[in-house]
């Protein structure tokens, strides 16, 4: 980043840390002793919709790394398009499972990644949920390297649990990265895994 930078203003974006993923375990304990909210077993990766070969080429090598794992039950990752036009590439484990759910996420990005489709990539999310029916998303923003809470309310709107999120925000703040930015963290309305 260079004076003409700084002086105008730009930022350097922040570039894309799969690893981050990886932190996703620990915090899920303390999530659980701090707000009650387990592990789902469900986890997806949200990218702009990609057609053509290439991509079914990489789906088919996803589905292929994802199917070797010889402890799975049922496929290892659908596809599935949301309304608003995103297609979600969905894996379902245990929800004692959380690690290996975690080993797909970062597997689908960065097969992703490695075929030339980062750019389509917008996020990443496993699911949570208590006892009392609500249901919660820890999302990672592909393009931040940051993470944020998404808590729909249970009531079937599209309307969000802002102080559950803010919450979950204090708890996790020493696991993760949080999303600084709040109006970064966008609503992930009928994402898989809520």
């Amino acid at each position: 980043m260079g004076l003409l930078d700084i002086l105008l203003g730009r930022t350097k974006p922040v570039a894309p840390d799969l690893d981050q993923l990886f932190a996703l375990p620990s915090a899920a304990v303390t999530l659980e002793a701090a707000a009650g909210f387990a592990p789902t077993g469900s986890g997806a990766v949200c990218f702009a919709t990609v057609e053509g070969a290439a991509f079914e080429q990489t789906h088919r090598e996803v589905q292929a790394l994802l199917d070797a794992d010889a402890d799975r039950d049922g496929p290892p990752v659908r596809l599935r398009r949301d309304e608003y036009g995103y297609s979600w590439l969905v894996s379902e484990r245990a929800p004692d499972e959380l690690p290996q759910l975690v080993n797909d996420l970062h597997a689908v990005n960065a097969s992703m990644e490695v075929n030339g489709f980062g750019p389509q990539l917008l996020c990443s999310l496993a699911g949570f949920h208590d006892g009392e029916g609500r249901t919660l998303a820890l999302v990672y923003l592909y393009k931040r390297g940051t993470w944020f809470p998404f808590a729909p309310l249970p009531d079937g709107g599209q309307r969000r649990d802002n102080a559950l999120e803010l919450r979950v925000r204090a708890a996790l703040g020493d696991e993760l990265r949080i999303e600084q930015d709040l109006s970064r963290w966008f609503p992930v309305w009928g994402a898989p895994g809520l």
